[in-house]
């Protein structure tokens, strides 16, 4: 039988809880738990006036932003209107159920003042980050560092050939912002390279093909993680390229040691971060164990000998051929010595003409030049070290733990919908990578540590 509601009538009063209408097992409840914002207004007073009206509260904007990366709702205006409608995310902003929601457009006024000028942001980041290693969840023993490309807010249609650059009409807040990073290693001065293309509406993004399709512009986002939880230890906005992807390795690595006493036993990176300067900074500089493919290019596909088939006597500064002969730094004695370094830190190792024209394997070791030459870095010392880790079990051990970072950049973009940015410059960048580091540091101390079930009184 059909059921119908008869006499219907609006009650003259209600009792309504807030509280009781958030599910228990709501990704809001298990996140404010571990959200403290009790130090942003301490943090964000040199930048307010003492006179006027008051402004919006930034500790609400602060929980409306992280509702949105949590959730992945990424335009600012919708989540005006997602916090209006949902009581979940009422109740975590602390609005009631009559709290007015913000105009979307003080997020942008806040940002681009206040926010930015304080470093808001990578203060909110280093909180959660504090709370994670108070949790324990940071062990320490071993890190893990990648980038990931994030597409720019810029078209790619709209691109301007590199060599011509911008015209001087280019004005903007992006445009101001690229002229600030050109003497940044992170950004401009990361390589003397020209790009193909620039952007108008946002230059400091990189035009890269590195996916393989088509090219695009785009940002690095790098992550330094310790990989016992896969907790993110550090977060840097790079333009995208390998070189400043590296240094971005380095700064983060310095930052943990400094601003929270973390001494990684090990790095594991991909070949990008192989390379024998980076080596040799872990290795003679911090002390780090390099989990990390040395980035070689001498292995030859002519069938001649390569690098590997000669062996380095340490005690003699020699390399033996596969005929048992020596090649040395220097051969010849000059009148004014050259020097045994060349600017790129290389030695040259050089055989005898005449053991090379005697030799029956000339062949297949030389058989364009006179005398074999091989290059060695002067960190050939930590790339040796490198090599030797890569033979062990614990080696097999660090690079399964390090698709861990990977994982991470996954998620960024399939659960929080971070796979193009909405902001424009490198500000812009660094703002989105550390609102969703943020978030994805308090999505896993929620997953790692489920609060206790309540238990409803008899």
């Amino acid at each position: 039988m059909m059921g119908e509601r008869t006499g219907v009538q609006e009650a003259l009063f209600y009792e309504f809880s807030l509280e009781r209408h958030v599910p228990a097992g709501h990704l809001v409840r298990a996140i404010d738990r571990f959200v403290d914002l009790s130090g942003i207004r301490a943090h964000l007073k040199p930048f307010y006036s003492e006179t006027g009206r008051p402004s919006i509260d930034p500790e609400l904007m602060i929980r409306m932003l992280l509702v949105g990366y949590c959730f992945g709702i990424r335009s600012e205006r919708r989540l005006c209107e997602e916090v209006h409608l949902n009581l979940a995310y009422r109740w975590f902003c602390r609005l009631g159920l009559d709290g007015r929601v913000p105009d979307h457009s003080t997020f942008s006024k806040n940002r681009h003042g206040r926010f930015r000028d304080s470093d808001l942001l990578r203060h909110l980041f280093e909180t959660v980050l504090q709370r994670c290693i108070g949790e324990g969840l940071v062990g320490g023993e071993g890190f893990a560092v990648d980038a990931s490309l994030i597409k720019a807010e810029a078209s790619r249609q709209k691109g301007v050939e590199g060599k011509a650059g911008l015209s001087p009409e280019a004005a903007g807040r992006a445009v101001e912002e690229y002229l600030a990073v050109l003497d940044d290693a992170a950004f401009g001065a990361a390589t003397e390279v020209t790009p193909k293309f620039l952007s108008p509406a946002d230059p400091a993004a990189r035009w890269t093909g590195a996916h393989g399709g088509q090219a695009f512009f785009a940002y690095s986002t790098n992550y330094l993680i310790d990989v016992e939880n896969a907790i993110i230890v550090d977060v840097e906005a790079t333009t995208a390229i390998r070189q400043a992807e590296v240094l971005a390795a380095k700064r983060m690595i310095e930052r943990s040691i400094d601003r929270f006493d973390l001494y990684p036993a090990r790095l594991m990176g991909d070949s990008a971060y192989g390379s024998a300067e980076m080596l040799a900074w872990l290795v003679y500089e911090h002390g780090i164990e390099p989990h990390v493919p040395v980035f070689d290019k001498s292995e030859r596909r002519d069938g001649t000998f390569s690098r590997a088939d000669f062996t380095y006597d340490r005690e003699a500064d020699a390399y033996v051929c596969p005929a048992g002969k020596l090649l040395r730094q220097r051969q010849k004695l000059y009148r004014t010595p050259k020097p045994l370094v060349d600017e790129d830190g290389m030695m040259r190792y050089r055989a005898s003409k005449l053991d090379c024209d005697a030799c029956a394997l000339k062949p297949r070791c030389c058989p364009t030049t006179p005398a074999r030459k091989i290059p060695r870095s002067i960190h050939e010392g930590a790339r040796d070290m490198a090599r030797a880790i890569a033979g062990t079990d614990a080696y097999v051990t660090s690079r399964r733990q390090r698709k861990k970072v990977e994982m991470l950049f996954a998620h960024l973009k399939r659960i929080l919908k971070l796979d193009r940015l909405r902001l424009r410059g490198p500000n812009g960048a660094r703002d989105e990578f550390h609102l969703a580091a943020t978030a994805q540091n308090l999505r896993k101390l929620a997953k790692l540590l489920p609060s206790a079930p309540q238990i409803s009184p008899a």
